[in-house]
This record gives structure tokens, sequence and C-alpha cells, in this order.
């Protein structure tokens, strides 16, 4: 059954002035929608001007609270997914770099609390569904392990029809379907712990199926009639029937619906192929949103809507290699006015689109510029569950509850650490941003460099041009400190010191994409 809790502090927006409180309210379902490389500027009703139809993002828009000021954990996906599930910066972690390859272990430690697990403990039904992205056991000749070649693991023969261990059901997840990453092998659905269909074709690169195709993958296993651009309709399908499954039980739910798009290979289906007129990254987009729709309608159909908080965004910015010259050409601007992409410590490189809709609790339309990062909607929930973390738990994890519920309050975070594909850092402190940026235009020929500090003014330089470091070396200077302290203490949040996993020097280039790992 599901229990009932208090939580007399939670004032809601009820119409334009009225805030009753909450006496009582059963625990919502919780579906967490993210989209893979979509970019800030993606959703048409956030920036009118763009040229890629959003007509279900938009309406989310209409019916939610969209906040202008969020980020990623990382500028790319396996830090971002990490930090959003642990509540921690993933470079606290051995992998200071890049992401994880295919065939590498997982990168959460069995005994650190989630997302799901902390939910599972509050009575609901977890599944992630979609993208994994960080890592199995994989069973094969040797074991999964940590690389310094990105992928070299491909090379060597994999047992498939085993069980495949320490994946997400091990990690909070009740229910998993989907594919680890739609670019990576084995070339297949997983289903818990097993593969779906046994990959016994081979994949053979052909440039004309879609954009970006995995040519360096030319040869590894693949599932027979295996359809890259099914792959998200797939995964669409599923969450929608779990949707349906689980309003039928008497428990709440938390669905995870990690998208496979618009992250190459961009293969639209036959239905979205040229539809925008522009690209065929403008179609996948398209798609994407037509995803979101089928979620919220079968939220309406399956009668869950009232009770539902949705969040809506995206683990980084928008891919500058996958068709991002010719969405400029036609007049779109996947990061908007900021600068950079995907990958880059510049603001198009992690700040994401962020709506949250909760019929009668979230101002329908409202809007929000308070800081926030997708570590932080581990400390949210926690909140909203008025249930406190453990103190070793969701080390990077601010609540941004009050700024949601619309609540004339300031919101706890007050600055933010940004991380980038070479594994350089930026800080964040109200409109001041610190960058560490690497000294040569390759991370290769930095490793081991100190960076480059360049300080910029937000508020005066959305476009990070003006590098204002030789002009304020107080503020640098300062910045650096609160840097180092946060580095240090093993968290940003309040509470007793704690250790990263390895050690951390944001000043110069790490030496290697994996760190030796120290003992918690």
């Amino acid at each position: 059954m599901r229990c009932t809790i208090l939580l007399s502090s939670i004032i809601l927006l009820i119409g334009c002035n009225t805030r009753p409180e909450i006496e009582s309210f059963d625990p919502p379902n919780i579906v967490f929608i993210l989209a893979d490389d979509f970019g800030v500027g993606d959703i048409q009703a956030h920036y009118p001007e763009n040229k890629i139809p959003t007509p279900h993002l938009d309406r989310l828009v209409s019916q939610g609270m969209s906040f202008s000021d969020a980020h990623s954990g990382s500028a790319v996906c396996t830090p971002t997914r990490y930090g959003l599930l642990t509540g921690r910066y993933c470079w606290r972690t051995p992998l200071q770099e890049w992401v994880l390859a295919c065939y590498e272990p997982p990168l959460i430690p069995a005994d650190e609390l989630t997302l799901p697990t902390f939910l599972q403990n509050q009575g609901y039904q977890t599944a992630c569904i979609g993208k994994w992205h960080l890592g199995w056991n994989w069973q094969g000749e040797k074991q999964s392990r940590m690389e310094e070649v990105p992928n070299v693991l491909k090379k060597e023969r994999w047992i498939f029809d085993q069980p495949i261990p320490e994946g997400p059901t091990t990690r909070g997840f009740d229910y998993y379907f989907g594919t680890h990453v739609p670019n990576f092998p084995p070339f297949t659905f997983i289903e818990n712990d097993r593969i779906v269909t046994q990959p016994t074709d081979t994949y053979h690169y052909d440039p004309d199926e879609g954009v970006v195709m995995p040519k360096t993958f030319d040869g590894a296993p693949m599932a027979p009639s295996w359809k890259f651009d099914q792959i998200l309709p797939s995964i669409t399908s599923r969450a929608v029937e779990y949707i349906h499954q689980q309003a039928k039980q008497e428990d709440p739910f938390f669905l995870y619906f990690s998208m496979t798009s618009p992250h190459e290979p961009v293969v639209p289906s036959h239905r979205f192929k040229g539809k925008s007129g522009i690209a065929p990254i403008a179609d996948f987009v398209m798609e994407t949103d037509w995803s979101v729709g089928q979620i919220m309608q079968a939220l309406e159909d399956a009668d869950v809507l009232h009770n539902t908080l949705v969040i809506f965004t995206a683990d980084n910015g928008h891919s500058g290699y996958t068709g991002w010259q010719e969405l400029i050409d036609a007049g779109h601007l996947p990061s908007g006015p900021f600068r950079g992409h995907k990958a880059d410590i510049w603001e198009g490189g992690h700040r994401v689109p962020f709506v949250v809709r909760w019929p009668e609790k979230v101002a329908a339309g409202g809007k929000n510029s308070s800081m926030l990062c997708l570590t932080d909607v581990f400390g949210t929930i926690a909140e909203l569950l008025d249930d406190a973390l453990p103190g070793d738990a969701a080390e990077d994890s601010f609540s941004f509850l009050a700024a949601m519920l619309g609540e004339d309050e300031p919101t706890p975070r007050k600055s933010m650490v940004h991380h980038s594909v070479h594994g350089e850092f930026a800080y964040r402190q109200g409109p001041w941003k610190l960058v560490f940026q690497m000294p040569t235009a390759q991370r290769t020929t930095s490793r081991g460099k100190e960076t480059i500090r360049r300080l910029y003014h937000l508020e005066n330089d959305v476009a990070e041009k003006m590098d204002v470091a030789s002009e304020h070396p107080d503020i640098v200077q300062n910045m650096t400190a609160a840097l180092e302290a946060i580095v240090d203490n093993g968290r940003s949040t309040p509470g007793r010191k704690l250790t990263n996993d390895v050690s951390v020097d944001f000043r110069t280039i790490q030496t290697r994409r994996w760190m030796a790992e120290a003992p918690r």
C-alpha cells in the first residue's frame, strides 16, 4: 500500500497567488526522461526562432516549469549518468576523461547508494529502459577491465549466452530493457541481465544507413535483422508498456527512460526521414520529441498523469559532428546563444534543457533561473519524500525542491563544477565562470601540462567571448581556492569530509584516462 507522507513544510502553487500547505500526499510516480545529445536550444518553445518543431516538448513546457540555468554533470554521457544516479561528480572516480568504452566494467561500485536503490527502500518499483552506458562485467576469455586505449576490448572474444553480471539490476533497478550504447557492440537488446537475441550475425559498416555509423565496429557481433532505426521506437514502446503495467499496481514507480536519441548513429525511422526538411539530425530530434509525446500520452491513458512527476532533460549539449553545420546553416542554433557543444567545457557542452511537470504542484508555464546540476535530482527527490540521505551519499546533490514548488527562498546551490570530455574543469560561482583550459588543442599534447585559467562573467558575456582573468586576479584566486576545497573535501554539500576515489588535480591535464583507484 502507498504510505502517506507528511510534508507540512511544502508549499505548492495552485493559481496565481494561492499557496496552501500540503498536509499529506501519496508519493508520486517519477518519470525521468534523459535525452542523449539534446541541446539546450533544441526545444522550440524555449527558442521560438529555432527551426525544428517540437510540439510534444512544447506542450510539456506549457504544463511545467523550465529551468534556464540547468547543467549536466559533464559534457559527455557516462560521467553525467554516473552523477545523476549517485548524486556525486564523476571526476571523483577513476574515470578522468571521455566515457566508458565497449565491454568495460561497471563504474558505480556495488556498495554505492544510487537513486533507484534509495527509491526501492521507499517502496518504489524501479525501471531503467534505454541506454545504460555505465558498464557491465561482460563474460569472456578475459574479464571486463579498464583500458587506456578506448574500445581496444572489441578485439577480444566475449560470451553472450550467459548472464551479464553487475548491470542495472544490481544498481537499484528492478527491471531493465535496452542497449548498453546504441553505437557499441554487441548490437542487440538486453533485458535485465540477459541478451534478448543472440548476436550471431556480423555488423557491416554501411555509411548510407545513417549519419555517423559505427565504422570502428565493422565486423562486430550483431543480432540477426538488427535495425538501428528501430532502437528508439522499441525502447519507447517498452517504456509505454511499463507505464501501463505499473499503473495497475499499488506501489509508486520510478521510470528512468534513458533515450538513445539524437545520439549517433543518426537513423530516424521511416516515418521521420526527411520530415524536418533540414537534415537527418533534425529528423532525429523530431523523433525524439515524438518519443517524449508517447510517454506523456501513456501517463494520460493509464490515468496516472495527475500524481506523476515528470522531468525531461539531457545528458549534455548537442553533438558537434552529427550535422551541426547543416543546422546552423538552416538557422537552428542547438546551443542557443551559448558557446560550444557536446564535449566542450563551454556552456554549450553542459547547459541543458530541464523541464519539470507535476500537475497542481509545479506551476504550469513557470520559469526559474536557479542554478542546478543533474546531480541535484537525488537530493531533491530525497527531500520530496522527506527522508534524509546518509552522510556519505549524494555528496554533490543539492535539493531544488523549493524552487520547483515556487517557494520564495534561495536555493542551496551557490556554485557548480563543470567537466569536459578532455578532463578540463570549470568552476561556476554566481555569474562568474572560471575555466581551466587545456594549453593546446589536443589532449595528447596537453597531458601533464598546466591549464590556462580564463574567467568569464556570464551575465555580461553569455557567449564566453571575453576572458577577464587578468582584470580580476582576486576573483580568480578566490574561485581557485573554493574549487580546491570542493575537491579536497570529497564533497560540495555540507557534512563531514570525505575522500575521492583517486587523486584529483584540476590545475593540470591528467596523464591517464583511468587513474589508479585509492581506497575510499
